[in-house]
Order: structure tokens, then sequence, then C-alpha cells
């Protein structure tokens, strides 16, 4: 019983990491989001799964670069993790304004876009694209979006 008992709680290896860290241009965002696909790759994804990926990654980097940090340059900082069960986790991170209301601002058709110029729907399509989504911000420090994508079994 006990052996099964501290099987079941294994912990999933990690078999690789990357970082990243670049200014909060919109001319990163390409370049994240293909350093990102290039680096899972490595897993052997299909193609669909790869699309997700970079889909996902390119709506949380212009978040940060859009809301974020807004009208200023600051830093994008991603971690991207490979484990052993083919789980993809993609952490982007910012140290700009925050979210102010999370549950609120993941609903969707939000926006904080006074220009109407966005449609609201970043958080939605990184849902849509993923497993799991976590969001974590705090009012002038930042925010953490982190992106779980499990790779079927090949």
């Amino acid at each position: 019983m006990k052996s099964q008992m501290r099987s079941a709680k294994r912990k999933v290896e990690k078999i690789n990491e990357m970082k990243l860290q670049m200014p909060s241009l919109s001319v990163n965002e390409s370049m994240a989001r293909a350093a990102v696909a290039a680096f899972c790759a490595q897993m052997d994804p299909e193609a669909t799964e790869l699309a997700d990926i970079k889909c996902a990654v390119s709506e949380a980097v212009t978040n940060c670069i859009v809301h974020g940090y807004r009208d200023t340059v600051g830093i994008l900082y991603i971690t991207v993790r490979l484990y052993e069960d083919r789980t993809v986790r993609i952490e982007i991170k910012d140290r700009g304004c925050g979210i102010e209301d999370v549950r609120v601002a993941r609903q969707p058709l939000y926006t904080t876009d006074a220009a109407g110029e966005r449609s609201g729907m970043g958080f939605t399509v990184m849902e849509s694209f993923c497993d799991k989504v976590k969001v974590l911000s705090k009012c002038g420090k930042g925010t953490t979006v982190t992106l779980y994508k499990c790779l079927r079994k090949r």
C-alpha cells in the first residue's frame, strides 16, 4: 500500500527548461512565439499542438506589451519547462501595472482599451488553446500568466 501511495505522489520530472527575457516591444512578439515553439519542438508535438502553443504565447506576450507596460517599455520574462509526462508549462511574466481584478479581466470581451481597438478576447483565446491557464497579478507589481499544454502521447 505504501509503495502505491509513493508512486501516486511521484513527482513528474522536468526534462528541459528555457529562460528568455526581452524588451516589451511589439516586434518581439513574433520572436517570443518562434523561440517557444522551437524549444517545444523537441517534444515532437503534433502540428496542431505547436500551433496552439504559438497562438497562446502570442496572446500572453501581447497582453504584457499592450496592457502590462502600456506606453512604456519593460522586460518580458518567459520560462518554458518540458516534463517527462509531455506537459509543457510556459510562464510569461511582466513587472508592469498589474491587473486590478483578474476574475473580471478574464471575462470574454472585457478590455481596458478606451480606444476600442482591442477585442478583450486574449484570455479566452489562451484558454481555448491550452489545457489550463493561471493568472496571478498584483497592482503595481505585474502579472504572471502560466500556460499548460498536455501533448498527446506518441
